[in-house]
């Protein structure tokens, strides 16, 4: 699960456990197939893993991983949740690319 530069899906809550056990930071985009903002700031996402490839992207549709957003308590789409040695560190609701960027940098 260390790929970078890229978005990866995450089908179990072990997933979801596994990608957290890293020092570095990891930022999971939880979202729904249904959601029209998450469709539109997908391609933005795409853009920043790979700018930020040493920052670990992730993301978890809500309806599929329902154990994982239950667990996470994740009642908006999309939600971008920024993860340092396993803890929240931070959090965006909606689709602010430029709020997400900015706690890249500020959590990097």
């Amino acid at each position: 699960m260390s790929e970078t530069g890229k978005v990866i899906g995450l089908k179990t809550k072990a997933d979801f456990d596994e990608c957290l056990q890293t020092d570095k930071l990891v930022v999971i985009d939880f979202f729904a197939d249904w959601c029209g903002p998450c469709k539109q700031i997908a391609p933005a996402i795409e853009e920043l893993a790979k700018a930020n490839t040493d920052v670990i992207f992730r993301k978890v549709n809500v309806d599929e991983n329902d154990e994982t957003a239950q667990a996470c308590e994740i009642s908006a789409m999309p939600t971008f949740r920024f993860y340092k040695s396993g803890q929240t560190v931070d959090e965006v609701v909606g689709a602010n690319k430029g709020k997400i960027e900015e706690y890249i940098v500020k959590n990097e």
